[in-house]
């Protein structure tokens, strides 16, 4: 049951991170970079001394966006 609400979460962090950067790869490159995202925001966070994603609610989701954004920044810096 745990990696369906990890897709459900990257599914919406992938999403919204999308709309924050007015950038759509698609559907399924969004949910990855989504859980992508909520791995890489997870361990950011932990950098700065804040819980990572602690599970499915809106802070995971905050940090999880917080990390796509950053992937879809990195990609688009990486592509120029």
């Amino acid at each position: 049951m745990d990696i369906i609400l990890w897709i459900v979460l990257g599914a919406i962090a992938g999403f919204l991170a999308s709309v924050i950067t007015k950038s759509s790869h698609g559907l399924l490159t969004d949910v990855i970079l989504g859980i992508i995202g909520g791995f890489l925001g997870g361990l950011l966070m932990n950098l700065l001394g804040q819980p990572g994603v602690t599970g499915f609610n809106l802070y995971s989701v905050f940090v999880a966006v917080v990390g796509a954004v950053i992937l879809i920044f990195l990609g688009r810096v990486v592509h120029l």
